[in-house]
């Protein structure tokens, strides 16, 4: 691998070894171990975007016929939907600049996004998979975005534990190819499982996007990070992806597809917090949540 793959640890996106498995080389692809500021940083970014456009990305036939194999738990077929759609992660990515976090680290966990999708797909509905993997990925940088905004907020000391504990997760999934016990972390940040515990508690206290801030109860974090002067240049790809996600969730129950259309501000309304659909049906913020994780998966 050369140095920029050893820096960045996804740009060596065609170079697999021969005895390396195709999920050791999809989580190689899909991984990053050193944001741009490091020395050789927006270089090794500039080599990454470069080397994934390499690869041709995938035909309706081909998504389906890969995401039969990833159900069989084929890891060659896993490899190849992640490394075919690391540049459906930059396309998202890109509207997520200069809201708190470097380029490299929203490239992460989008990245960590789409090895969701890629788990989760049910190709037996007959959608493209960008459809579907898109609101994994938005989810993925947006949690993000939200726990630093709240990290900034905790004390020196407390901030840095978390960091680094998110740091630890995030290259124990691309490593290990699922979410690690918090025995894995402790050994990765070599700390005590109960101090593991600890930092864990309070990503959990900060993660929520849908917590109420300030005075009003009715303001989030994710209305907050919003951003009111993004560019319509990409508009006739949000009025197609929007068609298709239309399309997708009305195979879903009528409250799923309700609760998506509600949460994602689809057919031209505003995106809602769970508080307020919550309103609308008469149910809790929690019960609005695992509707919306159900519709998903």
């Amino acid at each position: 691998m050369s140095d920029l793959g050893q820096q960045y640890g996804s740009v060596t996106v065609l170079d697999r070894a021969p005895e390396e498995t195709g999920l050791e080389h999809g989580e190689k692809v899909a991984s990053r171990r050193e944001d741009a500021a490091s020395p050789g940083g927006p270089d090794a970014l500039k080599y990454y975007l470069r080397e994934i456009r390499k690869t041709p990305l995938l035909t309706f036939e081909e998504e389906q016929e890969l995401a039969k194999r990833v159900a069989r738990g084929d890891e060659d077929a896993r490899a190849r939907m992640i490394e075919a759609n690391l540049r459906l992660v930059i396309v998202v990515g890109k509207r997520y600049i200069n809201r708190g976090l470097p380029f490299p680290d929203i490239i992460a966990e989008g990245n960590l996004g789409l090895i969701r999708a890629v788990e989760k797909f049910q190709h037996q509905r007959g959608f493209r998979f960008s459809t579907y993997a898109w609101w994994w990925i938005r989810q993925s940088i947006e949690r993000a975005l939200v726990n630093q905004v709240r990290i900034i907020r905790l004390p020196v000391h407390v901030s840095e534990a978390v960091n680094k504990y998110t740091r630890a997760v995030r290259n124990l999934t691309l490593r290990l190819g699922r979410v690690p016990d918090a025995q894995e972390v402790a050994r990765e940040m070599r700390i005590s499982v109960h101090k593991v515990g600890v930092v864990s508690q309070h990503i959990r206290d900060v993660s929520s996007l849908d917590t109420p801030i300030g005075d009003q109860e009715e303001v989030t974090l994710k209305e907050v990070l919003s951003d009111e002067n993004a560019s319509s240049v990409n508009s006739h790809d949000d009025d197609s992806r929007q068609r298709h996600i239309l399309e997708w969730i009305s195979h879903l129950p009528s409250t799923e597809r309700k609760v998506i259309e509600l949460r994602y501000g689809l057919n031209r309304e505003d995106p809602q917090t769970l508080i307020s659909i919550g309103k609308q049906f008469g149910v809790t913020r929690e019960r609005v949540r695992q509707i919306e994780n159900q519709a998903l998966d």
